[in-house]
């Protein structure tokens, strides 16, 4: 599977902000769980699908996030902006 992945120390409270030109998965995950994304086992996480823009997700807790945005098993060229609202 193709994905953009990227991997932040985030605080509870910070908020994730994904500008994208095109609908999209925006997933949250911690470590364990991303892995389990990796190798297309079920796992948890924050987020979703997403057809408007910008899609925002809150951190639940501190600690490393891993911040994935995929086409679902389609493939383009997507043109997007990734930032964080950071809480305190």
């Amino acid at each position: 599977m193709n994905f953009i992945h990227t991997r932040e120390f985030l605080s509870a409270g910070d908020v994730a902000v994904l500008q994208c030109d095109t609908q999209c998965n925006f997933r949250l995950t911690d470590d364990l769980n991303f892995a389990a994304f990796e190798r297309g086992d079920a796992h948890t996480y924050y987020g979703g699908f997403f057809t408007h823009f910008p899609a925002r997700i809150v951190v639940p807790s501190p600690g490393y996030w891993n911040v994935s945005i995929d086409l679902g098993g389609g493939a383009a060229n997507i043109r997007y902006s990734l930032s964080y609202i950071k809480h305190g």
